[in-house]
């Protein structure tokens, strides 16, 4: 299989969303935001390699901007939780 950067790329970040995620829920007992943040960031990945099997251009670029909005809302739930003070080393 030929390598695509962007399919690892998100792959390695949802990886690290999930150790992090995991380490606010035993350290800081948060379970609402967390969640929040554990779908859209894995979501990213999801979509990204859903449209590498895509069987049109128009699902393709579908699944793409899916996972654009979801990187935006992980954005969002990165800045609120460090923010918020739900956990002190936010990234």
């Amino acid at each position: 299989m030929k390598e695509n950067v962007i399919v690892d790329k998100t792959y390695s970040f949802a990886v690290i969303i999930v150790k992090y995620v995991f380490e606010i829920q035993e350290k800081r007992r948060e379970y609402v935001l967390s969640r929040q943040l554990l779908k859209s960031g894995t979501s990213i990945c999801a979509n990204t390699e859903e449209s590498q099997g895509a069987i049109s251009k128009a699902e393709f670029i579908a699944k793409i901007q899916i996972a654009f909005k979801e990187a935006r809302k992980t954005k969002y739930l990165l800045r609120l939780i460090k923010d918020a003070d739900v956990y002190q080393n936010a990234h």
